[in-house]
């Protein structure tokens, strides 16, 4: 990127991270996910065959006809936020960004070939300018990971099921993609979120943005504390028939509640990750092609574990009781076996030949 490009300065002094991985800011889930589709042979060449079904150059023309190009001269202090945001998180090509008439606030980025970043108006005049700058930077830190492509694989099969809903069992088997990419989808806004944390570097103006597309432009009214708390309530409250229908409310949705895409990015904000990355401790892009699927799934599954032994909702408590009571009762059936064939004398020593154990000191002892 030249010094043209970059634009102008920020208005403040903010870090800059050359080179950045975007696997150094994403979701465990949303990690494991594209860690294994760019693994996967043949995979991009999918895609490029699936792209001459997709309207991808229809919207590009719509964009262009019936929206206003951010540039230096319309939206220039977007087109300042856009570039100091590629600059911080080091992406080589500036993707063009586009306002749309509409008041619902909303931002997008899309595009097989390359990634287009659509804001509305009534975002634009909800968010202050470090809010905005946040937002800006989460649709920078979608196009960095590659969400563009699956957000817009996401819109086409979620409109093809839409046309093929009269047939009988017709739309099934792409509800069920859907669905899961919605799935996907959701922890890829809570790594984007993560990435305009990285671009913003100002906690307090994500929270606020956040809190202001849940209630609007009163911010006199509110109090992100008090926010964060509505975010606690909403997982620990209810019986097992909230959590079902918690389950229920956020499928057809392809973003996390606003509540908890505060609490999750704060607690993202207060993890050692994050104080790595602001020290200039990151996974580089160049390494990229070395990271090992095996490793990222068991960093999903480890993040899920985690969430549930943690969970305070009921309905996770519950299967980390189920979990931990499968546990004991598996150590005390094996138990009441081992009496049984060994005579109830208890564990056999080992022989000569077999792997050494020692006391509660560790020494010798083999691990699992």
């Amino acid at each position: 990127m030249t010094e043209k490009d970059q634009g102008s300065v920020p208005s403040r002094q903010r870090k800059r991270f050359p080179g950045i991985s975007s696997r150094a800011y994403e979701h465990p889930a949303d990690r494991s996910a594209l860690v294994a589709l760019r693994k996967l042979s043949g995979f991009d060449t999918v895609f490029k065959a699936l792209s001459g079904l997709l309207p991808e150059r229809s919207l590009r023309l719509l964009f262009l006809s019936d929206s206003v190009r951010v540039s230096d001269a319309q939206f220039s202090h977007l087109n300042d936020m856009l570039r100091d945001a590629c600059y911080i998180l080091d992406l080589e090509k500036v993707p063009p960004m586009y306002v749309t008439q509409d008041p619902k606030p909303n931002a997008m980025c899309i595009g097989l070939d390359e990634p287009i970043i659509l804001v509305t108006t009534g975002l634009v005049e909800l968010l202050d300018e470090e809010e905005m700058r946040a937002v800006v930077g989460h649709e920078v830190g979608h196009a960095l990971s590659g969400h563009s492509v699956y957000r817009t694989v996401l819109l086409f099969l979620t409109g093809l099921a839409l046309k093929v809903a009269w047939i009988p069992l017709g739309n099934v088997a792409i509800m069920a993609i859907v669905t899961a990419l919605r799935e996907w989808f959701r922890k890829s806004e809570l790594s984007a979120d993560r990435a305009g944390l990285l671009v913003g570097q100002d906690v307090q103006a994500s929270m606020r943005g956040l809190m202001k597309i849940a209630g609007g432009n009163h911010l006199h009214e509110m109090n992100v504390d008090a926010f964060l708390a509505q975010a606690d309530e909403y997982e620990k409250s209810g019986d097992l028939r909230d959590s079902v229908l918690k389950i229920l409310n956020v499928l057809p949705r392809t973003h996390p509640f606003t509540t908890v895409r505060a609490a999750e990015l704060r607690k993202w904000a207060e993890s050692r990750d994050f104080q790595r990355i602001m020290a200039g401790h990151y996974p580089k892009r160049s390494e990229d092609k070395d990271t090992s699927v095996t490793d990222s799934f068991r960093e999903s599954a480890g993040h899920y574990a985690d969430t549930v032994r943690t969970s305070k909702d009921p309905l996770m408590k519950l299967v980390g009781d189920i979990a931990g009571g499968a546990g004991d009762l598996a150590g005390d059936l094996g138990g009441k076996l081992r009496s049984a064939f060994g005579g109830g004398q208890g564990p056999k020593k080992p022989d000569a030949t077999g792997p050494e154990e020692t006391t509660d000191d560790g020494k010798g002892q083999n691990e699992g």
